[in-house]
């Protein structure tokens, strides 16, 4: 059955007791620490904050000889655990435990009140399995989300495949002096392959890691797995971001993503099914360190029943290449599956084996179980103006196809109504398509540039944007967690790439529910502050902003682009003024002077800065007429 354990809050956040208990250095404290609770006889629980639960979903606290279960809340007085009603702690004396396991972090204070009731006995808490405390960025509490900033990464090198994660020190300009990277690359089986740990270098520098240099360093074999990192020595923001280029050999393998977002999910949505021809495979990757028992993962066509199991159980950490076709022969292109997936992963990756041979890797999302229709919607539009928008690029016309696919995100919704504008660059309304409302099975998917010819319209720069918004005149039932899949086949080379993301409100001084959202600080977010990876020859890097604007804003952005050194340091400097409701799209290469990107140098970036409005980012790299990747920006 799934695990009853909260990972993600949409009000709190991240669980950082959660991460704690799960990191892999936890987990081996943790079985040293069982074995000898097993050993000693039996073993009474002291739960005062309620997380034996949660620790017992884990690991097998619920197994051991147990001596009794004890509360300090008299309300949680009789609650079963393991077959224990729960007595109050002051009955802990009349127990016959040789032990007593305080199920808590930071458990000092918490044994220090018993102490008169625990006279005689040994007892442990959950600090037994602390991290070292140079792994710790906030001393002053243990379960601070700074110290649990992690992150997994599909990592891969062999057959002619490599993956390079690129990201920055943005830690520093939040005042961190000694940021490090704790890292272990796990293989497809879910054994260690390395552990090691590097520094982060100066504010606001990048870090790399190559699956190329990763392998040499360590003198691995060929692997398929992932790699778990954590960032130590941080201040100012609790998450890891990244990108992710998957290259290769030949040119033609190209593709990039971005990071798994590290608390796993109940329900990921978004998975294409494969076209005729192709095969679709998700990467299965065990985020815990316990295993994941037989049948637990499952997938089925959205919004139809008879969901098919995994049958085979997956080790701790280990990763599983899981074949769409083989499981859902039924399914074609464009439905989408869903996948069950137990808060056992992260948000995995798929890859998509296509009929030319080509192959492309892009994520799903999160499907939330926690949201309602939210009638109010559809009546925020006389202040809130086109309220939740979902915008995605329409590149060149002369070489690109751009589709669009809505995708269900929640599963509350059973129909979601939709309509799609299509907006030159010059942010000029071209077109707009009432896409109806949509059931969850639907398999709708809209075909840019195939719209523009029957309906005989151009866009007059030659590429622009579409936003997907609610059209409240085909229904009513809008949840706010509206989301997309965009694909972009390249009529030069053949090649694909593909990206997903949600809605949000734009540039609006009115907030809702915590819309506009801010990356940093309290909503309104109206500022810009995207982070854009610079590709080393024979890679160009591209780049599309879109100045999506739920109500009417700034006429044009002041969009600073700055090129900037791996070291952090700023070597040029240009602007964009785009227009409202308009986009940009750019290369590195056309934008900034040769000598400029020389100086910059390998690990160069550029940062999009605005402090006039939210921009909206997709980044990708061109290998001249033979690849290209696309996903969307990362920001902080």
């Amino acid at each position: 059955m799934p695990l009853r354990i909260e990972t993600f809050s949409n009000v709190s956040g991240g669980n950082a007791f959660f991460k704690a208990l799960t990191h892999p250095l936890a987990a081996e404290k943790t079985q040293e620490l069982l074995a000898l609770l097993k050993a000693s006889g039996p073993v009474a629980i002291y739960d005062p904050l309620n997380m034996a639960e949660t620790a017992a979903q884990a690991y097998g606290i619920a197994d051991l000889a147990l001596a009794g279960y004890y509360v300090q809340d008299v309300e949680q007085r009789g609650r079963n655990f393991a077959g224990q009603k729960a007595k109050l702690v002051t009955e802990l004396p009349a127990s016959k435990a040789s032990r007593v396991l305080i199920t808590a972090f930071d458990a000092s204070r918490l044994a220090d009140q018993i102490k008169h009731l625990s006279a005689g006995l040994d007892v442990h808490s959950l600090d037994d399995l602390r991290l070292p405390s140079e792994m710790i960025s906030d001393r002053a509490r243990y379960l601070s989300p700074l110290n649990f900033a992690t992150n997994f990464v599909f990592f891969r090198d062999g057959q002619g495949h490599h993956t390079r994660l690129v990201t920055a020190n943005y830690w520093g300009s939040y005042g961190a002096k000694d940021v490090h990277f704790w890292c272990r690359l796990y293989d497809e089986s879910g054994k260690c392959l390395a552990q090691w740990e590097d520094i982060a270098g100066p504010a606001n520098s990048t870090f790399i890691l190559d699956s190329k240099e990763i392998r040499a360093r360590f003198k691995l074999p060929e692997f398929t797995g992932q790699l778990f990192m954590h960032a130590t020595g941080i201040v100012g923001h609790d998450v890891v971001k990244y990108a992710l280029d998957t290259y290769g050999d030949e040119p033609g393998t190209l593709s990039c993503t971005h990071d798994a977002n590290s608390w796993p999910a109940d329900y990921y949505a978004g998975l294409p099914a494969p076209d005729d021809g192709e095969d679709v495979v998700f990467w299965l990757q065990n985020s815990q360190p316990f295993e994941i028992p037989a049948g637990e993962i499952a997938v089925n066509i959205m919004g139809r029943g008879d969901p098919v199991s995994i049958s085979q159980p997956l080790p701790p950490f280990a990763t599983r290449r899981v074949s769409v076709a083989e499981l859902l022969p039924q399914a074609r292109w464009p439905q989408q599956v869903e996948i069950a997936a137990g808060k056992y992963v992260v948000r995995p990756r798929y890859e998509v084996f296509a009929k030319n041979g080509r192959q492309r890797i892009a994520h799903v999302n999160v499907e939330r179980n926690d949201l309602k229709p939210d009638p109010k919607l559809a009546e925020l539009g006389a202040v809130m103006g086109k309220g939740h928008i979902l915008p995605a690029p329409i590149l060149p016309l002369s070489r690109f196809d751009s589709l669009v696919l809505p995708t269900p995100m929640a599963r509350g919704i059973s129909n979601f109504p939709l309509k799609a504008v299509i907006y030159d660059a010059g942010g000029e309304p071209i077109l707009e398509h009432r896409l109806g409302n949509l059931p969850r099975d639907h398999a709708s998917v809209l075909a840019v540039s195939t719209l523009l010819a029957e309906k005989a319209q151009g866009l007059p720069s030659g590429y622009g944007h579409v936003e997907l918004i609610y059209d409240f005149e085909a229904g009513r039932e809008a949840d706010g967690w509206m989301h997309g899949l965009f694909r972009y086949h390249d009529r030069v080379s053949g090649h694909a790439a593909e990206s997903s993301f949600g809605s949000h409100m734009f540039n609006s001084v009115l907030v809702y529910k915590n819309e506009p959202q801010s990356y940093a600080g309290r909503a309104p977010g109206l500022s810009t502050k995207l982070f854009l990876r610079v590709g080393q020859k024979p890679y160009d890097t591209l780049c599309h902003l879109i100045y999506p604007a739920s109500t009417p804003w700034h006429s044009k952005s002041d969009t600073s682009l700055v090129l900037t050194s791996s070291r952090g340091e700023e070597i040029a400097r240009a602007r964009a003024a785009i227009p409202c409701s308009g986009s940009y799209y750019w290369r590195v290469s056309e934008t900034f002077e040769p000598k400029a990107i020389e100086v910059a140098g390998e690990g160069a970036y550029v940062t999009i800065r605005d402090t006039t409005c939210r921009l909206f980012g997709y980044h990708g790299l061109l290998c001249g007429d033979s690849s290209f990747s696309l996903d969307h920006m990362f920001g902080f």
